[in-house]
């Protein structure tokens, strides 16, 4: 595969950091909701908000990059599978920015505040407020079981294009060295 049809190195590093970021975050977020209020819980939402905003400036720096450096063209298809690609696309970007602020947004509506790493104290980004609180929390969830789908998809077409296709599409987007 040649240099102009494959993603660069620093798109696919972020790309794969940031695909095993959500890959931990989904399954994280969805587990900790059901746990009994205790310290081991209060951990998990710690761990839950490092990552998640980790995700988000990973991905205003992904966002730069694309905007800066434009990528491989597609790969020949059929036009309605390069426009659903297009628009998952989009979603993914538009989702790893609004799924980390929604849970910021209801972390300060809640009054618990974001420290990033226990070290940096994020700003609020509301005041406190419990109705606006519980808003954040729906849109939040609800904004995470759409990128949990959208994963899913992008998954099952990658991995589609790459064992039923045959076409190289998986391989543009792998680390290394490419034949």
């Amino acid at each position: 595969m040649s240099a102009e049809t494959r993603y660069r190195g620093p798109a696919i590093l972020a790309h794969w950091l940031m695909a095993a970021l959500i890959l931990a975050l989904l399954p994280l977020g969805f587990y900790m909701q059901g746990l009994p209020l205790s310290p081991a819980k209060l951990q998990l939402y710690a761990w839950h908000k490092w990552v998640g905003m980790t995700v988000l400036l990973l991905a205003v720096l992904r966002l730069a990059w694309r905007l800066t450096h434009r990528p491989p063209p597609p790969l020949p298809g059929p036009a309605w599978q390069l426009q659903i690609a297009a628009l998952t696309h989009a979603l993914l970007y538009l989702l790893l920015f609004a799924v980390p602020l929604a849970g910021w947004l209801m972390s300060s509506a809640k009054g618990f505040p974001v420290v990033w790493f226990g070290l940096l104290p994020l700003p609020d980004l509301v005041g406190r407020d419990e109705a606006l609180g519980r808003l954040f929390q729906i849109a939040h969830q609800g904004l995470a079981w759409g990128m949990a789908i959208l994963v899913l998809l992008h998954l099952a077409a990658a991995l589609k294009h790459h064992w039923v296709d045959r076409d190289g599409t998986l391989a543009r987007m792998l680390p290394g060295p490419r034949p």
